[in-house]
């Protein structure tokens, strides 16, 4: 599945936000900080129904500020939501790439969520608003394993270690059927259903 197809599902997903927004995953699972592994999840798209589904934490370290600087492709918010991932909850993006929302509780139900064991409750969120909502998740984990989910499914699996050392490779889980997006080699999941 390519960016093209996976955002071709959703109402108003920009193919470049959700790169930026793996990518910058990618990041975060590969750097963690402050000499430990840290875990956050991203929902990107759908704003309004996730924002109806959510809500926050803490005080929204983010609101307030004008769009123009909380747009997830400059380098210096980049460096703001690595600090803020330490946070619980989750970021909210929208489908033109500002982050809307950080530290936000996701209501998750596990109903009809099947999920490989092992994966916690960041990994139910993402699957219960991707599936309830037009929203795509992108999950970090603490083992430093990228996940992104669609529909309520787990559909692809980032190894940041093996995207470092190419470059240019994306593991998904999965049997292999190969594409080429934007410089990166996909080996894409094939629909179990």
């Amino acid at each position: 599945m390519t960016f093209e197809e996976l955002c071709g599902t959703k109402n108003h997903c920009e193919e470049k936000v959700l790169e930026y927004t793996i990518q910058l995953a990618v990041e975060i699972a590969r750097e963690g900080r402050e000499g430990r592994k840290i875990g956050t999840l991203f929902v990107v798209s759908d704003e309004e129904e996730v924002l109806k589904r959510s809500r926050n934490l803490i005080l929204d370290p983010l609101y307030g500020h004008p769009d123009e600087v909380k747009k997830i492709c400059d380098p210096n918010l980049r460096e703001t939501i690595k600090e803020l991932a330490q946070l619980d909850g989750a970021f909210i993006v929208g489908a033109n790439g500002v982050v809307i929302s950080a530290a936000r509780y996701i209501n998750a139900s596990i109903d009809g969520i099947e999920l490989p064991l092992g994966l916690g409750s960041r990994h139910v969120a993402a699957a219960s608003i991707t599936r309830d909502t037009q929203a795509v998740a992108v999950v970090v984990s603490e083992s430093s394993v990228v996940r992104i989910f669609n529909e309520g499914r787990l559909i692809a699996e980032i190894i940041p270690e093996i995207w470092l050392f190419s470059k240019e490779s994306i593991k998904i889980q999965g049997p292999h059927k190969e594409t080429k997006i934007a410089d990166l080699r996909v080996v894409a999941v094939e629909d179990d259903s």
